[in-house]
């Protein structure tokens, strides 16, 4: 049976620190797969380079796509759970919903690149990129529940967000370049920082007092 925080040592209890080292390597795994998913082709494929390459650069661009949304996800995660003091149960579920849904994403570029940027595979992926936006709103809800922060670019920002993702589903089947422009106009507008992001970035460091130098006295 599970040892609930309750029932164990004070010093042994799941510290936000360790949530974020949690998904901050869950993230990086998950990079690491979509990258590896690139492979050269053969010679026995194709023997011109130049022909291989413009086969490829569609996937190439998935996966530019893909490694921004995990980016982006990373990015306001740190900021979300920067002055977070206490795990609850609710915040451990909902970020290992947001883990999973992420984990996804691999699979639907890989799809992409194998079966090309048909209706079918770009309404997958939609899902896909959906996935994570519905476990960020209850993730960034409960931590911002439990501290005294706001989530980063508004709440209105990520139902839009989502809203976006999901009209980008049937659109698929209307023309995938579509689609394919509505996530990616996503992507672009939250690589935009926040205003209290960029407020936090300009604002000096603190300073330390200076030491006292006092006389020494035997």
């Amino acid at each position: 049976m599970p040892v609930y925080a309750f029932a164990m040592p004070r010093e042994q209890r799941l510290s936000p620190a360790r949530l974020e080292a949690f998904s901050d390597g869950v993230i990086a795994v998950i990079i690491t797969i979509m990258v590896l998913e690139l492979h050269v082709p053969t010679l026995s494929a194709d023997p011109s380079n130049a022909h291989a390459l413009s086969e490829n650069l569609k996937l190439v661009f998935i996966y530019l796509l893909s490694f921004v949304q995990v980016g982006i996800y990373w990015v306001n995660h740190h900021y979300l759970t920067d002055d977070l003091e206490q795990v609850t149960h609710g915040i451990l579920w909902s970020n290992l919903a947001l883990l999973f849904s992420l984990s996804l994403i691999p699979v639907a570029t890989n799809w992409v690149g194998v079966r090309g940027m048909t209706s079918f595979s770009l309404a997958l992926y939609s899902v896909v990129c959906a996935f994570p936006g519905i476990s960020w709103l209850v993730l960034s809800s409960l931590i911002c529940r439990h501290s005294v922060k706001t989530t980063m670019g508004g709440f209105g920002q990520q139902v839009f967000s989502f809203l976006l993702y999901v009209s980008a589903i049937p659109l698929a089947f209307v023309s995938p370049y579509i689609s394919i422009g509505l996530i990616l106009a996503v992507a672009i507008r939250w690589l935009i920082p926040p205003k209290e992001i960029v407020q936090l970035t300009r604002k000096p460091p603190a300073q330390s007092p200076e030491p006292t130098n006092f006389p020494h006295t035997r």
